[in-house]
């Protein structure tokens, strides 16, 4: 699906624009020099933020895959897809109108 792609192509942009940041932090960490009273801390924040960069690309491919296996899902069976959905838009539009 097309929807499936443009997401596929927002999160490869997303990790980029990281990769880009993240380049750009280290080079100017190389050119300024740190304190050493700052050192542990620095070392600290480094390991949370590659710690939280892992965690978004996992996410990021995990994103990816399920919408890829969701596509080979509805190809493979596209009457009961749209039942699906049918259903499900069905009971939410019940649930929303009791209020």
């Amino acid at each position: 699906m097309s929807s499936d792609h443009v997401v596929s192509q927002e999160l490869k942009s997303l990790q980029e624009e990281l990769s880009a940041a993240q380049r750009e932090r280290s080079g100017a960490a190389a050119v300024s020099p740190e304190r050493p009273s700052s050192a542990p801390e620095h070392a600290e924040r480094s390991e949370d933020e590659h710690e939280w960069r892992d965690q978004i690309s996992e996410l990021a491919n995990a994103v990816t895959s399920f919408l890829e296996e969701a596509e080979k899902d509805i190809a493979a069976h596209p009457a009961q897809s749209v039942v699906g959905a049918l259903v499900v838009g069905i009971l939410i539009g019940w649930l929303i109108g009791r209020r």
